[in-house]
């Protein structure tokens, strides 16, 4: 088995005037849960689909388990869309043994019943998809993605309108897969989704790749600036304090934003004597953070820009 299940080297994608994917690298390690990030239009749907082969780049290679030809009918993949269909008319089992079937899984059966007991819709064979709310027609089509035991799961926006439970519920269900073996790529455009659940994550915006690594080694890139802090029932933080850019009061706690070159022990050792804390916290940037920097950095690049152009 490669190291790698998706390469892609040098890739470029356009439509019309419109550079949607821009010279991307990316290397996708087999059997790990890698996010794919970033907000709607950046590119990332673009690239799914070139993984996929319903696109094909302008320029660059796009390497799948081990094969950069083919097309999208993939036995070896598996894929569930943001934009959800299933046949209304048909039967929850007679679905989900078409979509198995096509994939080359013949002998379903134990499967599909599996997956209906682990998702707790045993009970749902001879229900007609169109019967099905948006939370249980969800759990069918997840199962529809993963019956065939693909190599290469691809799944965009998957906890979309879920409730808690389910979300939860769904949760378990993909890390389930991966310990089968299957490398997932899963698309979200809400950072803390892609934070709770992947190992590597890849963020493109305006089409370049901005990020890519590991939650920690990415998080490490960025200084950590915002501290949280409780202070016991009736203090104050002090007028004034120097080294803070910003005051934020979330319940019971206040989130303070550093200035920058400013460390955390030195705003600590001003409110000693000053405030009773019950609490002083440097928290880490997370995902969400770290993309409005790049995002805002960019935005003023682009603006800049256009100013020279004029």
């Amino acid at each position: 088995m490669s190291e790698y299940a998706v390469e892609l080297e040098q890739v470029t994608k356009r439509f019309g005037s419109a550079t949607a994917v821009d010279s991307l690298d990316l290397t996708i390690p087999t059997g790990s849960i890698y996010g794919f990030i970033g907000p709607n239009g950046s590119g990332k749907t673009t690239t799914i689909r070139m993984i996929l082969r319903i696109f094909f780049p302008d320029q660059g290679r796009v390497v799948v388990l081990g094969n950069d030809k083919g097309d999208c009918a993939d036995d070896r993949v598996g894929y569930l869309p943001e934009e959800r269909g299933l046949y209304r008319r048909m039967k929850v089992r007679d679905l989900l043994q078409y979509y198995a079937r096509l994939k080359g899984f013949r002998q379903c059966d134990a499967e599909i019943t599996a997956w209906l007991e682990r998702l707790g819709a045993e009970t749902w064979d001879k229900r007609r998809i169109e019967t099905l709310s948006k939370g249980m027609s969800q759990k069918i089509q997840f199962i529809a993605a993963v019956v065939a035991r693909p190599q290469l799961l691809i799944l965009d926006e998957p906890f979309s309108g879920l409730d808690p439970v389910n979300l939860e519920l769904l949760r378990e269900a993909i890390q389930e897969v991966r310990r089968r073996g299957t490398t997932i790529i899963f698309s979200t455009h809400e950072m803390d989704v892609a934070e709770r659940m992947c190992e590597r994550v890849f963020m493109i915006h305006n089409g370049h790749k901005v990020l890519d690594g590991t939650i920690g080694d990415i998080q490490r890139l960025y200084p950590a600036r915002e501290v949280r802090i409780r202070m016991e029932a009736g203090s104050h933080l002090p007028a004034n304090l120097p080294g803070i850019d910003q005051v934020e009061v979330r319940g019971e706690f206040c989130h303070v934003m550093l200035s920058e070159g400013v460390r955390a022990d030195e705003l600590l050792q001003r409110l000693v004597g000053q405030v009773r804390l019950e609490h002083f916290e440097l928290l880490r940037p997370s995902l969400h953070s770290i993309f409005l920097r790049i995002a805002g950095r960019q935005s003023e690049s682009l603006s800049d820009q256009a100013a020279v152009d004029d």
